[in-house]
């Protein structure tokens, strides 16, 4: 569309050639605003193009997490989330959605950038400082894609940007956008937050949160072996996949049922073999857990035993479950555990602080009653072991399509 044509349409556009101090990775660099329907053919198209292009790459073979990307945002999964939506014929994507993407999760702003565009929405996304190998190539490939001609008219609206910390840079995009997706700890959101916005702008915020995991042992004492390694290795990848960076990933294991110790030393010692065969431990992380050990022993003001399996796994062994006990995490194979009598013992801890909480041998029906009957403040997700870092278009409790379109009423 010629700059004419836009204007006499009213489109608004970004100049980001303008702007010093950012690159443009993939996309234009004039950003048209322009809300379209969610879930839109050419959107869906798109991503599976994309699905299609990234599972047949060497990358993928290399990187577990760029192959669960392109797996995701292939056809067949789109449509399932769309049908999970409602009112989407009477919905448009806000305008332009401004996206910030955590430092210390690879793959997350490509997330971030299918939520905006599943929404309707024009996206600048902008990408870590931090240059992950799997990142660069999805930033490849979705520039590549992009600039196709059947694609030009998502190019015009899709910006990925990287710049350093530049508050003046971040403070202009606030002023603009019509919603923000921001991603990272509790002091960085609240950073971007003093930067004033449109009167209708809305904030998405994904903050700092801990995850739970809770196993019912006596169900774990009645497996096989076989059955045995297909948990520990569900749990690994919950946990050790993303370092238990990701907000997803359990930092506290709660054991509930009885004979608890036989079937806890059969958990551990498994994984403790799948992480040594499987898991590259760096220098730098085993300094930090540590490090991290030392901390907590000064912090935490109730006793507990220290577990270690080396250097690749850390159990803190609670006597009882302090308040305050979401404010202590590890990474890298640093777990907190405690033994419970039942699930009654864990709700004078959980806050809004929490996010997600995976099972093992306990029944998610009952699970949610718990969380409901007894009006707990956190806990937005339950799922099974292994599916911690699925996401999904619900995520820390908001419904992200309605949250970033708006719907047309009409009688």
């Amino acid at each position: 569309m010629d700059e004419q044509k836009k204007l006499k349409l009213g489109v608004a556009v970004i100049q980001l050639s303008n702007l010093k101090k950012i690159d443009v990775i993939a996309g234009t660099s004039h950003v048209n605003i322009v809300p379209d329907i969610p879930f839109s053919d050419i959107s869906i198209y798109f991503l599976d193009e994309l699905s299609n292009v990234l599972r047949k790459s060497a990358e993928s073979k290399i990187y577990a997490d760029l192959m669960a990307f392109s797996f995701w945002c292939r056809k067949g999964n789109i449509n399932k989330l769309k049908r999970k939506q409602r009112d989407i014929n009477q919905r448009l994507g806000r305008g332009l959605a401004f996206h910030i993407a955590p430092s210390n999760v690879p793959l997350n702003f490509g997330y971030s950038f299918i939520f905006g565009l599943l929404s309707g929405n024009s996206n600048i996304i902008k990408i870590p400082s931090k240059e992950f190998p799997q990142a660069e190539f999805l930033s490849k490939i979705i520039n590549d894609l992009l600039k196709r001609k059947k694609y030009i008219s998502l190019c015009d609206t899709t910006a990925f940007i990287r710049y350093n910390k530049n508050n003046d840079i971040t403070e202009y995009f606030s002023s603009i956008c019509d919603a923000r997706v921001l991603w990272g700890g509790d002091s960085t959101i609240k950073n971007v937050r003093q930067y004033q916005t449109p009167v209708r702008c809305i904030d998405l915020a994904f903050a700092d949160r801990y995850s739970i995991c809770v196993i019912d042992v006596n169900k774990l004492s009645e497996l096989t072996n076989a059955e045995l390694t297909k948990v520990i290795e569900l749990f690994y990848n919950d946990t050790f996949f993303m370092d238990q960076n990701a907000c997803s990933s359990p930092h506290l294991i709660v054991w509930v049922g009885k004979k608890k110790q036989k079937a806890k030393n059969q958990f551990w010692g498994s994984l403790d073999a799948h992480v040594r065969k499987n898991y590259n431990l760096l220098s730098v992380s085993a300094v930090d857990k540590y490090n991290r050990l030392c901390q907590n022993a000064i912090d935490i003001n109730i006793p507990f035993e220290l577990i270690r399996h080396g250097n690749h796994i850390y159990r803190i062994v609670l006597s009882e479950l302090p308040d305050n006990i979401h404010s202590f995490k590890g990474n890298c194979g640093y777990f907190f555990e405690y033994d419970a009598k039942n699930l009654n013992e864990i709700i004078h801890i959980i806050s809004n602080k929490y996010q997600t909480l995976t099972y093992f041998g306990l029944n998610k029906l009952s699970l949610k009653d718990f969380v409901i009957d007894n009006k707990l403040n956190g806990i937005d997700r339950i799922v099974p072991i292994g599916q911690a870092l699925d996401i999904s278009l619900t995520w820390d409790g908001f419904n992200i399509i309605e949250s970033l379109s708006r719907i047309v009423d009409y009688n």
